[in-house]
């Protein structure tokens, strides 16, 4: 039962809209390399768009009906949002929800240190890494820096063309016999992951001339002092742009496709729904996945619940009864990636239950580890109704695994919102060197996963 490749059915209409998002979808993962600047541009994208922070009309008497859109910003990482539809609320949502984080570099809450006239910053790798991917290659600081006067400071270092860029060093090949005798997973430890930030000491300081330097820049540039990294969160990503891959341009590689391809994918659908829809559609942009959904802004919270509370509630209707009955009968989609097959290490995978770049938006059935280990594991029935939906709408679709059975496995956020009891599985795009600062997908995938989730928000 091999699976169609959508570039053969495509139209010239087609082609010029992929292009389109394919653009689209590029500014966007430039410009959101963390959660925190992912959850700017969907609320920038979602207030023009006209929906209204939910936070604003608590407590207030205007209520809500059907054809209204609030979205709730959770801590400036995590967004979700509501469009009203005309079915009570009690018979559920179609959701779908991605998320924003991608795994990457942290620098610690203590970071800096000077060692042979240079200076450094500790890390701690945040998510599943190949450690020795993120060495001799541009790296660029993200983040936020909160004072104790209130105030906070955005960073961003190393994206503008005439920005520096800081990195991790290797040892070089001449030296490394005993290196290169080490496994992979050793050869480059955890505490080794150290990034140089500069190398020049400031003229007539005795004491760490060189880390006062570094200060002394930080000072000019964001008037922030050492004791302010305590209440940092800086993230060392992949400097540089998204690009088009291959001679043809038919993919895209870029930092974070995991799994902002699909908290793309799904903002741009929420933002193409019919005025009024026929149940009420809800878009999760959660943080956190990467390490496990914990966290008070991870999927593990309860904010779901909490909205749909506080939606019932500015609808008339609330009652704990009616919030139990409105998430046990939703249907959702969990938008995460999926392992694409590479035909280089294919000896990972089992080809027929693979996902294949170019063949559509992929649906996983479930994933886990070690004998379906922590996965959800969705309906037949659910799946026939999502079958019908796709073919309909004249989605093109595919079904995977996450490799051979006893090879590894993942999980994502589906299982989490199946404790609610509402039917959940996960869809994604397919990405190779998942993980990796550059990953790759095919902008065919990603404009089937476009369609794919404005075609269940409307019709399931």
């Amino acid at each position: 039962m091999e699976r169609p490749n959508a570039w053969k059915n495509y139209t010239k209409t087609d082609l010029k809209k992929l292009e389109t998002i394919a653009k689209e979808y590029k500014a966007f993962i430039d410009a959101g390399k963390t959660e925190r600047e992912c959850a700017v541009l969907a609320i920038d994208a979602l207030e023009k768009a006209g929906y209204v922070n939910m936070e604003s009309l608590i407590g207030g008497k205007k209520k809500l009906k059907a054809g209204d859109k609030v979205y709730v910003n959770r801590m400036g990482k995590a967004v979700l949002t509501f469009h009203i539809g005309k079915k009570p609320l009690v018979e559920g949502m179609n959701i779908v929800g991605a998320h924003i984080d991608s795994p990457r570099l942290d620098l610690k809450q203590n970071p800096l240190y000077e060692d042979n006239d240079f200076v450094l910053a500790d890390t701690h790798y945040y998510g599943g890494i190949k450690k020795y991917q993120w060495t001799t290659r541009e790296l660029a600081l993200h983040g936020v820096v909160a004072k104790k006067d209130g105030t906070t400071v955005q960073i961003c270092i190393g994206e503008k063309d005439d920005d520096p860029v800081v990195g991790i060093t290797d040892l070089l090949i001449h030296l490394s016999h005993d290196q290169m005798e080490k496994k992979l997973r050793e050869a480059i430890t955890g505490e080794s992951l150290d990034i140089m930030l500069g190398g020049k000491p400031l003229k007539d300081e005795e004491k760490e001339p060189v880390k006062a330097q570094i200060l002394q820049i930080l000072k000019e540039m964001y008037g922030i002092e050492e004791e302010d990294f305590y209440s940092a969160e800086i993230e060392a990503v992949p400097a540089g742009k998204a690009r088009d891959f291959g001679l043809d341009r038919s993919m895209i590689m870029g930092y974070g496709h995991d799994d902002r391809v699909c908290a793309f994918a799904e903002l741009k659908a929420v933002l193409d729904l019919p005025a009024v829809p026929e149940y009420t559609c809800c878009g999760m942009l959660v943080d956190k996945e990467e390490i496990g959904s914990v966290g008070a802004t991870g999927m593990r919270a309860n904010y779901l619940e909490n909205s749909v509370a506080e939606l019932l509630e500015l609808m008339g209707g609330y009652s704990e009864l009616n919030v139990r009955r409105a998430l046990q009968n939703s249907r959702m989609l969990s938008c995460d990636v999926s392992a694409g097959f590479d035909p280089l290490y294919a000896s990972a995978f089992e080809k027929k239950n693979s996902a294949m770049l170019g063949r559509g938006v992929c649906f996983n059935k479930y994933t886990g580890s070690g004998g379906k280990g922590g996965s959800n594991d969705a309906n037949a029935e659910f799946i026939a109704k999502l079958r019908k939906i796709m073919d309909d709408n004249k989605v093109c679709w595919q079904t995977a695994e996450l490799g051979k059975v006893d090879q590894g496995g993942g999980g994502t956020i589906a299982y989490i919102c199946a404790l609610y009891g509402m039917e959940v599985i996960d869809s994604g795009v397919a990405v190779l060197n998942m993980h990796s600062p550059m990953e790759v997908i095919s902008k065919a995938d990603l404009y089937e996963s476009v369609k794919a989730y404005k075609a269940f928000m409307i019709n399931a």
